[in-house]
């Protein structure tokens, strides 16, 4: 592996719109602005956190600039997060009136932009109103529902979206395979699902389980260390619900409980565990999950198990579960009624016809 100490977020940065994942749409309608001589003078990038707001600033100042060496010199980035102030605003109003000395236009890329007092957000106003014709300014956020509308009015709005499982997984294996890292798909696939469709959140974690797994990610080893359960306890839980085994079920569960498990990531991770056995029932498991080779294979043939309607009911049974679990005053009887009640789904069923 390269023994490099820049972090893997820093070192595969975009640099280009190609190198962009996951927001095809944004890319497509800036390069269009780019080839039509439409840019927009103010732009408001918001979405998530570690899903490429910035990077895509900065691409996209390269690009208007049609410069690729010194052209950061038309970049001017101010993190709002903590300049935040009034004067901090009347430093840029006083810089947009000097045109560039190289390239076309002076790009003033703000950060966290809803951070900015509102004393700030107004003597910003008039900046943004009537700037020059060489100024563009491009604001980025992860909360568009606290600036002020008379700011985002005057935007040219792109909301940025988590980016999938499976685009995220597909960077982590090109990335070990730059790096000559040993790995097995499903333990890229979890540490994208665990990362909730943030790039940044994702090369993080691949870091720290490189280090932790000497560069051999096993998905062994990293359900270990991102402390959630791994498939077999999953596959032996919904076994003991199949054959209806409520004292196994509760012996199950008591060492989950036991090993210090947090009970909503358990029961959201016994949900999707039986949303894989229900598209693997359904035959799209190789369109919707992102699960590979041998595990894959397991999930399908333990869906023989079990009725379409049966797992639809259970997984609405936990959703239930999850949506009153802060509502209930004893957590444990909570969760094991809910064990208990997809153990009963025959009973439920005529119940409940």
């Amino acid at each position: 592996m390269n023994n490099s100490s820049i972090s893997s977020a820093s070192e595969y940065r975009p640099k280009d719109f190609s190198d962009m994942i996951g927001q095809d749409a944004i890319v497509k309608t800036l390069l269009n602005a780019i080839k039509n001589d439409h840019i927009p003078q103010a732009l408001l990038f918001c979405g998530p956190r570690g899903v490429g707001k910035t990077s895509c600033a900065r691409i996209l100042a390269k690009k208007i600039n049609d410069l690729e060496e010194n052209f950061e010199y038309n970049i001017f980035e101010l993190d709002a997060a903590s300049n935040n102030s009034v004067e901090d605003i009347r430093n840029i109003t006083d810089q947009i009136r000097i045109p560039p000395q190289i390239g076309k236009y002076k790009v003033y890329i703000i950060d966290e932009v809803h951070m900015l007092s509102n004393a700030a957000f107004n003597a910003f106003l008039k900046s943004l109103e009537e700037p020059p014709k060489h100024v563009v300014f491009i604001l980025a956020t992860t909360e568009k529902n606290k600036i002020i509308p008379t700011i985002l009015s005057r935007c040219q709005i792109y909301d940025f979206k988590k980016v999938d499982i499976s685009s995220i997984t597909k960077l982590l294996a090109s990335i070990c395979k730059d790096k000559k890292i040993k790995f097995d798909e499903n333990s890229l696939s979890l540490i994208s699902e665990k990362s909730d469709g943030s790039i940044r959140d994702a090369l993080s974690m691949f870091d720290r389980l490189v280090s932790f797994t000497d560069s051999n990610l096993t998905i062994t080893d990293v359900t270990l260390n991102l402390n959630v359960l791994d498939y077999e306890t999953y596959f032996d839980l919904s076994s003991l619900i199949k054959n209806k085994d409520i004292p196994g079920i509760l012996t199950n569960y008591n060492d989950i409980f036991s090993r210090g498990f947090d009970d909503v990531n358990f029961l959201s991770g016994l949900s999707r565990h039986l949303r894989e056995i229900l598209i693997s029932k359904i035959g799209s498991s190789d369109k919707i999950s992102d699960l590979k080779n041998e595990l894959s294979i397991k999930y399908l043939e333990h869906s023989n198990d079990f009725l379409d309607e049966d797992l639809i009911l259970m997984i609405q049974i936990i959703n239930d579960s999850l949506i009153n679990y802060q509502k209930i005053n004893d957590k444990r009887i909570h969760i094991e009624l809910c064990l208990m009640r997809l153990a009963s789904i025959d009973s439920i069923k005529k119940k409940n016809p």
